[in-house]
């Protein structure tokens, strides 16, 4: 009953929303006299407050249309390289990109957000490789004859990604990047693809703010997923996705639930952007609202994850501790991280990651201890957060340079 419960709730929210939003243009319309006066432009921009956070958001397009390089502007082309059923492997280069250019694949998180939460990553690495990323599917739109999907299938998913990869760069060896939750299948693959010695092993692999090991520093989030035992997580977060999705029947773990906890984590921080949003409304400052409202656009615009996902990356990643442990197994072979002989790493934090604490990504240079020295590096970005270790000014300028010179060096 809670994910109709939360559909009954969704249905009233767009009305409410759809109700503000039409307050609004009637306060501000010419013809109505209150629009002259301060106390209606005030209450039409509490009211596109409002309409703005109870609105829903589907699923966002990329719209990456063209990338600045040197101060000139190229046209970026979008394509789907690979279609299944649980997720999509999108291809984005720009015409004055070489066929030379480092191929990379970028491994989003399937966590509650779309891959486009990534776009400012895409972004920003367009100007130096071609960029794949994985756009993995709402849970809640694929049929139950689709079957399962869980960690294993994840990696099988990245395994195939990066030879298609590989194909289409004429042999050359891919490069990936993980952000957050994707580290470890992202770690475990690279591993399972230097103990087969595979052409498909990715040249350099760069974890950012990966929960590896997450027994260092532990955060708030890792204390909820170790402090619970697994059949806490099956019975009070799995819901049924109702009838009226193509889904129907799946069990999951539903996005607004993950939004949820996202938002309460830092519910002061999530009111006080909506009120400098009020501020910046009355204020004339439409530049600034945009972009508050840009964020929660993209914020707010989550997805399904399969129960099966969820609940064996909670007991692997968070309870077991299975990668450092050495007890991490794909389909049944143990995945030794020591094998990885031939791969670079470069492990990247946020010096203020409330998210994944600091030393859980860098375990994984640690683990690989049969990886050349030359072949590991460490960056902590100071100041940042966990968004800002892949998005945002910090992002751009110093972050990215990192990656861009550590794929430079090991191509």
């Amino acid at each position: 009953m809670l994910y109709q419960a939360y559909e009954l709730q969704r249905n009233w929210l767009n009305s409410v929303s759809s109700f503000a939003s039409m307050s609004k243009e009637m306060l501000l319309s010419p013809a109505n006299p209150w629009s002259h006066v301060g106390i209606g432009g005030m209450t039409a921009n509490a009211l596109d407050v409002l309409a703005h956070a109870t609105a829903h958001y589907g699923k966002p397009a990329f719209g990456i249309t063209e990338v600045e390089v040197d101060g000139e502007l190229h046209p970026v082309e979008e394509a789907t390289v690979i279609n299944r059923p649980f997720g999509d492997l999108k291809r984005f280069r720009h015409t004055g990109l070489p066929e030379t250019a480092p191929r990379l694949l970028l491994v989003a998180p399937m966590s509650g957000h779309y891959a486009t939460l990534l776009r400012g990553t895409v972004e920003r690495m367009l100007k130096s490789s071609i960029v794949y990323i994985t756009d993995w599917a709402d849970a809640k739109t694929v049929p139950l004859h689709e079957g399962q999907f869980d960690l294993d299938d994840y990696i099988d998913y990245l395994i195939d990604f990066l030879e298609q990869v590989r194909v289409e760069g004429d042999g050359e060896r891919p490069h990936m990047m993980a952000v957050c939750q994707p580290s470890v299948p992202a770690y475990a693959a690279t591993a399972l693809l230097n103990q087969r010695n595979s052409p498909a092993a990715p040249a350099t692999l760069t974890m950012m703010g990966g929960p590896i090991d997450t027994r260092e520093s532990p955060t708030t989030v890792n204390d909820h997923a170790m402090n619970r035992p697994i059949e806490w997580f099956r019975q009070s977060v799995i819901a049924r996705v109702p009838i009226n999705y193509r889904g129907a029947g799946r069990m999951v773990y539903p996005g607004f639930m993950q939004l949820s906890a996202f938002m309460s984590m830092n519910l002061q921080s999530h009111m006080m952007s909506h009120y400098e949003m009020f501020k910046h409304l009355t204020a004339g400052d439409e530049e600034s609202a945009d972009a508050t409202k840009a964020f929660y656009d993209e914020y707010r615009a989550v997805c399904d994850m399969t129960a099966e996902f969820y609940l064996q990356t909670v007991e692997e990643v968070f309870q077991k501790h299975s990668i450092p442990n050495g007890t991490f197994e794909h389909r049944g072979e143990v995945v030794d991280v020591t094998q990885i002989t031939d791969t670079a790493l470069l492990a990247i934090e946020g010096e203020r990651d409330d998210i994944s604490g600091i030393g859980q990504t860098k375990a994984a240079l640690k683990l690989a201890t049969k990886l050349p020295k030359a072949k590991k590096r460490y960056y902590l970005a100071e100041g940042a957060g966990h968004y800002g270790i892949f998005n945002g000014s910090k992002w751009r300028g110093k972050v990215a340079p990192v990656v861009e010179e550590f794929i430079a060096a090991h191509g």
